[in-house]
């Protein structure tokens, strides 16, 4: 059942991911910057051929193919293969976790290896001068994931089964 979920929830996301990128090509390229929220929320088009705010952009094109594409590429190929061998061993908050960061890195690969190490950026967030670099739903399954993985890495949220084995017969907490 929980590979079923991480399979479901990872073509999900990163057909959310593909949709909004091809939505972003087509109404937002060669257009000004939209502004909504009072600028805090701004969709603008821009096409990153680095990592996170375009860190190794200027790597030279066979050495970024490489770093960028084919050494996330084997590490995702991992997380896949980790995850079918562990999956109903892992809590569902950790499999979700893991579809999450896959999802965002497969999106942002896809995008890489098709279009000339070009990704799609389309959002950005901020108040005032303090801004986020601008980032896609790739980036922000990615982020979402690795907070998921640190939140519930001690076992958060209890699970009921440890719940009743933290308590004694009367309710009071075991010592």
């Amino acid at each position: 059942m929980r590979i079923g979920l991480f399979v479901w929830l990872s073509l999900s996301l990163i057909s959310w991911d593909k949709v909004s990128k091809d939505l972003a090509k087509s109404h937002l390229r060669d257009q000004p910057m939209r502004s909504y929220l009072n600028d805090t929320f701004r969709l603008m088009y821009a096409e990153n051929t680095g990592a996170a705010m375009s860190l190794a952009d200027s790597l030279n094109p066979k050495l970024g193919f490489w770093i960028l594409g084919v050494v996330p590429l084997l590490i995702l190929s991992g997380m896949l293969v980790y995850v079918i061998i562990h999956a109903r061993s892992m809590r569902t908050s950790k499999v979700i976790a893991f579809s999450l960061i896959f999802s965002g890195g497969v999106g942002n690969i896809f995008d890489r290896l098709i279009f000339d190490r070009h990704v799609t950026d389309f959002m950005n967030m901020g108040i005032r001068n303090i801004r986020t670099g601008i980032f896609n739903f790739a980036d922000v399954w990615i982020t979402a994931g690795v907070i998921c993985l640190l939140v519930w890495r001690n076992g958060w949220p209890i699970a009921a089964d440890q719940l009743a084995n933290s308590t004694g017969a009367n309710g009071k907490e075991k010592i």
